[in-house]
């Protein structure tokens, strides 16, 4: 493992990041459980990426099939990318008819946030304080811990606005945050620069994933539409299926965003992103800009986007998001009724999780213990990560194929391991 961290370093640079204490060196994957190189076996509670599964037989054979048959650009005429997009919007609520396709979430949101200037003529971008929606120049200002030093002059285009915290912030109905939201509009429309949008994933996911109920996010929505700017919903953890009760989070928030990103789970690992909106936008987005994307919308990732929604509508993986979502929520309050240092559980279909405190009744949160209870579950062969406003939040956000018996395991593991860590204090 030295070396491997040495050649690393060596040819990659320096702060790569890893996840753990002592680094995973995996070498294959299958369902929900990945290997290591010396042959151990890990359940898989965090990726989301393999949205249908690591390596998922019918992925890889659509990519394999359409590599030995084409691969091009898309200005070259070919099928594949409009049947995707026909099938993809046929999920979505008029008037989201349109897409463009791309390799990452971080182009999609690019893409979205010049959108939005093209439709209002203005730069003012609305996002949350603990949020994370990409990495290019752009689009890394949406994030506060993510800006760069270097940024272009951009930074005054960008008002982050306190995230939602249903644990610590009492706003039932979303009116509270929706007066931070209006605070920010007027900030930027008194500077000078203007109202464009307002950017959130509709499940705050990177935030701590809060309670919310449905229509929550409807008066942010209505502020920014009130001073004419767009909504821009990212999806791309909490899109296809994954809150369960709902295709997209969106619709959850009982919202039709202006522009919807893409990502991640969109390819089952290949590289494939993209977004969704409005004939309009997107006619005003071409004439303002001229964009070409090499690789977005080509003949194999649109082939494993295909097999995706296949996938999730053959087995009908969206049921099955809701149905462990229910079960995991009520084994993580019977152990939060046995752990004190468990202040708080919430879940949205398959993301679940745990918010750990030093005291209930301070709600000072933990994150040095969380830390520990993540280190711990990967050497017990459970790999999960944390996050949320004060990154003392288990984050469990496994392959949607995750059932029953991998829920139980899970659980047994995280009781033992949190027995474990309250005696190690």
């Amino acid at each position: 493992m030295s070396d491997l961290m040495k050649r690393r370093r060596d040819l990659l640079g320096p702060n790569v990041s890893t996840f753990y204490d002592d680094p995973v060196h995996l070498v294959r994957g299958e369902g929900v459980w990945l290997w290591d190189a010396a042959g151990r076996r890990y359940l898989d509670c965090y990726n989301n990426v393999p949205h249908v599964g690591h390596c998922n037989p019918r992925v890889v054979d659509a990519i394999a099939a359409q590599a030995r048959t084409l691969n091009t650009h898309t200005r070259y005429l070919h099928e594949g990318i409009l049947d995707y997009v026909e099938r993809l919007t046929a999920t979505f609520a008029d008037p989201l008819k349109t897409a463009i396709l791309t390799c990452s979430g971080s182009e999609a949101n690019d893409i979205a946030l010049r959108m939005a200037e093209a439709m209002t003529g203005k730069r003012g971008i609305v996002a949350t304080d603990a949020t994370y929606h990409g990495n290019t120049t752009l689009v890394s200002h949406l994030s506060r811990s993510n800006i760069p030093e270097v940024g272009f002059g951009l930074a005054g285009c960008f008002r982050h606005v306190e995230a939602p915290d249903s644990y610590r912030i009492e706003d039932p109905d979303g009116q509270r945050f929706a007066a931070r939201v209006q605070e920010a509009i007027d900030d930027l429309e008194a500077s000078g620069t203007g109202f464009a949008a307002l950017v959130v994933c509709p499940l705050f996911l990177n935030e701590g994933f809060p309670t919310q109920a449905e229509g929550w996010l409807r008066p942010a929505a209505e502020a920014a539409r009130r001073a004419g700017g767009l909504l821009i919903c990212d999806e791309v953890q909490s899109g296809f299926g994954r809150c369960g009760s709902h295709f997209w989070a969106h619709q959850k928030q009982g919202v039709v965003p202006d522009v919807v990103t893409l990502g991640k789970p969109m390819g089952n690992g290949h590289p494939v992103a993209g977004l969704v909106t409005s004939p309009e936008i997107m006619a005003r987005f071409r004439t303002a800009f001229r964009y070409f994307n090499t690789f977005g919308g080509n003949p194999v990732s649109c082939a494993a986007a295909m097999a995706v929604l296949d996938e999730l509508q053959s087995k009908d993986l969206q049921a099955n998001a809701r149905h462990i979502g229910l079960l995991a929520q009520d084994r993580l309050r019977a152990l939060a009724a046995k752990h004190e240092v468990i202040g708080d559980v919430r879940q949205a279909g398959m993301v679940f999780g745990a918010e750990f405190v030093l005291d209930r009744a301070t709600k000072a949160p933990a994150a040095d213990l969380a830390d520990r209870v993540v280190n711990a579950m990967r050497l017990r062969g459970i790999l999960l990560s944390k996050l949320g406003r004060h990154k003392n939040t288990l984050k469990i956000r496994p392959p949607m194929p995750f059932d029953e018996s991998h829920l139980d395991l899970l659980m047994t593991t995280l009781d033992i391991v949190l027995t474990e860590t309250a005696v190690q204090g």
